[in-house]
């Protein structure tokens, strides 16, 4: 595949291509550029043009391109779903289920498109100021750079570029290195939606490179990433030199915490969801902790270990597959040593721990030293970490000794406790009586701490990617009464 610059599906400048494998079977599915800072600045001054032309565009037409992609990818699901299983690992039916929530977050901010509102400031509320009449209105940025990850490519990219779109911004694409053919097919259909030329453009290759391009580039006018805390500084330090606008959605140690009267299986069941098998474990804000009651700490074990040990590993293109290959053989090998380093400390393996190429079995376990990497740091791959608590002030201290804030869930049937629980917890969002891996695009979504700051969602999003201006009109009124 080639990448699109201008509305053009070109090549890299220097003929180098990037070769995209199946991580679960290490075939090359195809290729595609690897984009130079050549073609990155082609791609910027081209967003330039295409900012002009979304700037002119009404709100009703970008709302109408949005529904028309919407419906091209409803069209085209089936071969969308495939492909991205086969590029990113995640077995078929998630990777359907990625597509469905993509579809929906095109269709949203379609309608959002039409929504996005000023209002009347009462300017009488001040002494002297009665006869002026003023309003608020919200405009596009310009041009938006969109760093999009790996692990839920098609999702994660619509939350950016559909937002962008709506706003009546120019979007630029950085889709991850090692699965970017999905958002290319994407992209075509996109450019048959009727956008202006240019409004959209995908630059595919090293990550590295052309991300701090457009960090750093003055011609971008918001930078929003899905990714790790690392990328998330680097990408900061480089925007600050423009001042320009930043929405990072970083890493998480996200906990969760069970009470002993929670019910086991359900908390059990969201744990194997949230952490083994959606995503192979490679959710931002998957569980990554799990503290247990002591009182209910082994009996948990044993459900969660019967659980774990159920689960299919294999082909993601499997119908009845629960856990397919990570990313790539790299990957599984740094989860193996966390597992290992866990292991070697003291813990207890209760069910997987296995690697075979980049496959991990999903593994549960127990008695796991505080101090080992793997409770400390995020741990991405079907891993579960169980520790027990004594109390609840205990737990809610332990979650929160993290450098990082994303999501929580904490299962109880006491609701006061959930509340409690949930107000001390020092995290973006807390889920009660279900996993913390949840994402809904009418909720704003996001962290604080070294997870990142700007919340995602489809009221919430519009508002990072417009600005607010006001314009007052002097002595327009001559209703109030002159003291």
């Amino acid at each position: 595949m080639k990448m699109l610059i201008d509305s053009q599906w070109v090549e890299a400048s220097d003929g180098k291509w990037l070769e995209i494998r199946n991580p679960g079977t290490g075939d090359v599915i195809d290729k595609v550029p690897l984009a130079t800072l050549q073609d990155a600045e082609a791609a910027l001054q081209a967003a330039q043009r295409g900012k002009e032309a979304m700037g002119r565009l009404p709100a009703h037409r970008r709302s109408a391109i949005l529904f028309r992609i919407a419906e091209a990818m409803e069209a085209n699901k089936p071969a969308l779903s495939e492909l991205l299983a086969r590029e990113n690992g995640k077995p078929i039916q998630q990777t359907r289920e990625e597509l469905g929530a993509a579809i929906r977050i095109y269709r949203g901010f379609a309608e959002e498109a039409k929504r996005i509102l000023g209002r009347v400031v009462p300017m009488d509320a001040v002494p002297g100021q009665e006869r002026h009449l003023a309003i608020t209105i919200r405009q596009p940025l310009g041009v938006v750079a969109a760093i999009v990850p790996f692990n839920y490519p098609v999702e994660l990219c619509a939350h950016k570029v559909a937002a962008a779109l709506a706003a009546g911004n120019a979007v630029i694409v950085k889709p991850p290195s090692a699965c970017p053919l999905t958002l290319l097919k994407i992209a075509a259909l996109m450019e048959e939606a009727g956008l202006p030329r240019a409004a959209h453009q995908v630059l595919t290759g090293p990550g590295a490179s052309i991300g701090e391009f457009l960090a750093q580039s003055p011609g971008i006018q918001m930078v929003t990433v899905t990714g790790s805390t690392e990328v998330g500084i680097k990408i900061s330090q480089l925007a600050a030199q423009h001042l320009k606008k930043v929405h990072l959605e970083l890493g998480g140690n996200d906990a969760t915490i069970v009470c002993a009267d929670a019910d086991l299986e359900t908390a059990a069941e969201a744990v194997v969801l949230g952490r083994l098998a959606r995503g192979n474990g490679q959710i931002c804000c998957a569980v990554k902790r799990v503290f247990v009651d002591a009182r209910v700490y082994d009996r948990f074990a044993d459900i969660l270990t019967e659980k774990a040990r159920a689960l299919k590993v294999g082909d993601q293109l499997a119908e009845d597959t629960d856990v397919g290959p990570l990313i790539n053989e790299q990957a599984a090998r740094k989860v193996e040593a966390a597992i290992n380093d866990a292991l070697k400390a003291g813990a207890t393996l209760r069910a997987g721990g296995h690697r075979r190429k980049a496959f991990i079995e999903p593994t549960v376990l127990t008695h796991i030293p505080p101090q080992v990497d793997l409770f400390h740091q995020e741990t991405f791959g079907p891993v579960a970490p169980l520790v027990a608590f004594q109390n609840v002030d205990e737990a809610i201290r332990m979650a929160n000794d993290t450098p990082y804030g994303l999501q929580a869930a904490v299962f109880t049937q006491d609701i006061s406790r959930a509340f409690d629980i949930a107000y001390r917890l020092e995290v973006g969002g807390v889920i009660v009586n279900w996993s913390s891996a949840v994402r809904v695009e009418s909720l704003p979504f996001g962290g604080i701490k070294m997870s990142g700051h700007g919340r995602e969602g489809l009221l919430d999003t519009l508002d990072e990617m417009t600005e607010q201006k006001i314009i007052l009109v002097h002595n327009a009124l001559s209703v109030f009464a002159q003291e």
